[in-house]
């Protein structure tokens, strides 16, 4: 029985490769002025359609303008970026080279398990006043105190707990740690370097609790 194509049945499940799909052939007018109908099978279609779409390995070339398809999905340029580029940066090599030793698996757990990290340098602060009051950006440097007078560390509060530096009395003026609504802690109740060439260490234990700790003397 003769129906209009949108009165037939609609099929129910995944088309079989073998299933008809009827379709007007235009460029054949054998049959009518307005074209031949052919059928054309499912397997046809599939066979007909573009292979490789989207596939990790093509990085979106294979689509008609991938610069936009990148846009659109928010790639900027992570998807064309070769991973092991950061390692053309001076910071890039410098770390490459302090992490040659260690193991994938070793970054993963956040535990280097006695492997050694090497290439890192102290950042040096270096002061010449008589007077200088440790800031945040301090924390893991070397602050020098450079003098022939006496000099006056301030310990600020709000560095933060697991805040420290070292401070080396590099001239002859003899360091003193002055504590600022802070509490400074020493074994030996110190508040002084020894002298020229002394090394102390300042460490963060609790908020605006610190442990003086070194060449010191009272």
């Amino acid at each position: 029985m003769n129906k209009k194509i949108s009165a037939l049945t609609a099929l129910g499940t995944t088309p079989a490769v073998g299933d008809i799909i009827p379709i007007t052939d235009v460029s054949d007018t054998t049959g009518s002025a307005q074209g031949t109908t052919k059928k054309v099978t499912v397997a046809n279609l599939v066979a007909a359609a573009p292979q490789g779409d989207l596939l990790a390995s093509n990085n979106l070339s294979d689509l008609a303008n991938a610069g936009t398809s990148r846009t659109n999905l928010g790639l900027g340029t992570a998807a064309t970026t070769a991973s092991t580029a950061y390692a053309t940066s001076a910071q890039g090599a410098t770390a490459d080279t302090a992490l040659q030793s260690v193991s994938a698996g070793e970054l993963t757990d956040g535990n280097f398990d006695g492997t050694a990290i090497l290439g890192f340098d102290a950042t040096l602060n270096d002061q010449t006043g008589t007077t200088y009051t440790i800031v945040a950006s301090d924390a893991g440097k070397v602050i020098t105190c450079n003098n022939g007078s006496a000099v006056t560390v301030t310990v600020p509060a709000s560095l933060g707990a697991g805040f420290t530096c070292s401070v080396v009395q590099k001239g002859a003026g003899q360091v003193t740690f002055s504590a600022s609504s802070t509490t400074i802690n020493n074994r030996q109740s110190h508040t002084k370097i020894a002298g020229q060439h002394g090394v102390a260490t300042l460490v963060s234990t609790a908020s605006d609790v610190f442990v003086l700790a070194g060449d010191t003397a009272s």
